[in-house]
């Protein structure tokens, strides 16, 4: 299994997102490239709780069966809903945002296993620690994917 909590995982992903440029095209879906980066960052800064994100009504509905499918290790759908609350609409700098989700990889694998989140996540609830590492991972390779690297 691939994890951000090693070296080896965390530096292939910030390789992945070195090889983006700012007129880097995605292959499916509607945000930009930044926007993109920007939309990783919530997630990962959720992850670390350094955001905190208030439970949704859906996810106390539907969750737990979501996430058994998103921590699987099967490639993400194309076009998959986003929880209103990981949503970047608005135009974004690509080399802050770049900045800011390379950040953000660099404190999640440094925190490791005891610097996740004790909150739930506000659409899976609950999650452990190699839940947590699992989802970020999936997450990330789904957007990098998109974006061809």
């Amino acid at each position: 299994m691939k994890s951000l909590f090693n070296s080896s995982g965390s530096n292939e992903i910030m390789q992945r997102i070195n090889k983006l440029a700012p007129d880097t095209q995605s292959q499916w879906g509607k945000m930009n490239v930044a926007q993109m980066l920007a939309h990783a960052n919530v997630a990962l800064r959720t992850a670390t709780g350094d955001l905190k994100v208030k439970r949704s009504f859906i996810g106390m509905l539907l969750g737990g069966i979501a996430k058994k499918k998103l921590i699987s290790d099967e490639p993400w759908k194309h076009n998959m809903p986003t929880d209103k609350s990981f949503v970047v609409a608005d135009q974004r700098n690509f080399e802050e945002e770049k900045k800011a989700l390379i950040g953000s990889v660099q404190r999640f694998a440094q925190g490791g296993q005891n610097g996740v989140s004790k909150d739930p996540h506000p659409f899976f609830g609950s999650l452990t620690a190699q839940e947590w590492d699992k989802l970020m991972w999936n997450h990330l390779d789904h957007h990098l994917r998109q974006f061809g690297v």
